[in-house]
Parts: structure tokens; C-alpha cells; sequence
């Protein structure tokens, strides 16, 4: 009994130096990657002002053929809406709306994961030469949960993996047009 008392104390006491450590990792978590297309910034940003694009060139719109997808609000620009619904992993269910839009350089959205949280995305377009450079980037809080914040040390291997290749995507498409 004495054996089982220990046992059960030490693994009380190592869950709770994990919880506590999980206080100790970041609470916010930033993701970019950035690729050169060669096409002019006009081109690019017509491809990512609009939502319903992203079916084109989308890493996660694609996992999934039986996504409920709903777009609203204008074509293009701040107040384009997708709301979409998946039972697939990962795709999920959510929304984005563009809250930014500065033609030939930049949109900006918010995301809404429902119970997986909220986060900001962006793009940023420079040009390059002939081309543009583009940047695509996340940022979101992790709040106070710990398993959250031991997620979030995964997220730019798991996040950043998907967003490159949603730029190699879009790099093909707006190279194609």
C-alpha cells in the first residue's frame, strides 16, 4: 500500500510540474513563411483578397471535397466572409472574415476555430523585380490552458508545413494566369 501511496504522489507531482512548465512557454504564437512568385503584386492580390480563391490554392479546402463552404458579405476585400464546416481532422470547421485590405500590399484577416481558438492571419505583398514577394503569417493566443501552450510549440512545424504549401499552390496558380 505504501508502494501505491508513492506511486500515486509522484505521478501528482509530475503532472503538476507539467502544468506549471506549460506556464513557462509563450502565450502568443507567431507562424510566417514567405515565397517570390513571379507575377506582379496586382495578380497575386487578386488571388487572396477574395476568399473564394482560396479553394484554388488552399492547403486545407482541398482535404476535404464534402466541406460545407458559405461565403458572404462583399466579393472581395474587408468583409469577405467563408464560413465552412468539415468533419475531416484537419479542416474542421470555422470562419474568416478580411478586416484589412490595402490594394497590391496587403490583407489581413481574423480566423475563428470555434473551440480551438482565434488567431489573425496576413499577407504581405512586396514587389520583387517582375515579381512579388509574399508573406503569409499567423498569429494567435494560446490563453491560459497548458495544453494549449505545449500545442503551440508544434504549431510552426504543423501550421508552417500547410502554409508553404498553400504558397507553392498559389505560386502556380497566379504563375499559370
Amino acid at each position: 500500500m505504501r508502494f501505491l501511496k508513492r506511486l500515486l504522489g509522484t505521478i501528482a507531482l509530475l503532472v503538476l510540474l507539467v502544468i506549471a512548465a506549460a506556464y513557462l512557454l509563450p502565450r502568443n504564437v507567431q507562424i510566417s513563411r514567405t515565397i517570390t512568385i513571379d507575377a506582379p503584386p496586382a495578380k497575386v492580390f487578386a488571388l487572396v483578397n477574395t476568399l473564394k480563391e482560396g479553394e484554388k490554392w488552399s492547403p486545407w479546402l482541398g482535404l476535404d471535397p464534402d466541406a460545407r463552404l458559405a461565403y458572404s458579405g462583399p466579393a472581395s476585400g474587408v468583409g469577405n466572409r467563408l464560413d465552412w464546416r468539415s468533419e475531416h481532422p484537419n479542416v474542421g470547421s470555422g470562419m474568416q472574415i478580411i478586416t484589412e485590405s490595402v490594394p497590391d500590399s496587403r490583407v489581413a484577416t481574423d480566423l475563428d476555430f470555434g473551440e480551438m481558438g482565434k488567431a489573425k492571419a496576413a499577407f504581405v505583398l512586396k514587389p520583387a523585380g517582375t515579381g512579388t514577394l509574399i508573406t503569409w503569417s499567423l498569429q494567435t493566443d494560446l490563453g491560459l490552458n497548458p495544453l494549449a501552450r505545449w500545442a503551440g510549440l508544434m504549431m510552426d512545424r504543423w501550421v508552417g508545413t500547410d502554409y508553404e504549401r498553400g504558397l507553392v499552390s498559389l505560386k502556380k496558380l497566379a504563375e499559370q494566369q
